[in-house]
């Protein structure tokens, strides 16, 4: 139960952002936000991340379906007692179906979080949950490993 309902939270949070950001920011103009460390834009992205890829939405939606098909199965099929790795899965798959959301009814990206201090692409929520979902993993797996050697 925890699953669905942080897995439905995440879904809105990422929607809700991208719906506030694209009604109240004209596209490419920058809000700071907190100055000197995150700003908040409205840029779409027809792409992956660093707008690789840009335009080729066929591959995004194959993509997409095959990598949702694939972190659903490892979900279900993970040991329900592994919090770290179901928790990694979760924020994979919300991330990946936040963006879904957007390039099947849109056919781009919104994007709005824009790093002031380093030179980096302008994100979104989705993106973080998908980095969060990355981390975790690895520490799931550095676990395992470490499991395994204590064996």
């Amino acid at each position: 139960m925890v699953y669905i309902v942080l897995f439905i939270g995440l879904i809105v949070g990422d929607q809700s952002l991208k719906y506030y950001v694209a009604t109240n920011i004209p596209t490419l103009s920058f809000h700071e936000f907190i100055p000197g460390i995150l700003s908040l834009t409205h840029i779409t992205n027809t792409g992956a991340a660093w707008s690789m890829l840009e335009g080729k939405m066929i591959f995004f939606y194959i993509v997409t379906i095959v990598a949702v098909i694939i972190l659903l199965y490892l979900f279900i099929k993970s040991d329900k007692k592994d919090y770290v790795y179901r928790f990694s899965l979760l924020f994979l798959l919300s991330g990946t179906i936040g963006n879904a959301i957007d390039r099947f009814t849109h056919h781009y990206v919104i994007d709005m979080f824009s790093l002031d201090f380093i030179n980096f692409p302008i994100f979104n929520l989705a993106d973080t949950y998908i980095t969060i979902g990355v981390i975790l993993i690895i520490i799931s797996l550095i676990f395992m490993t470490e499991g395994d050697k204590n064996n």
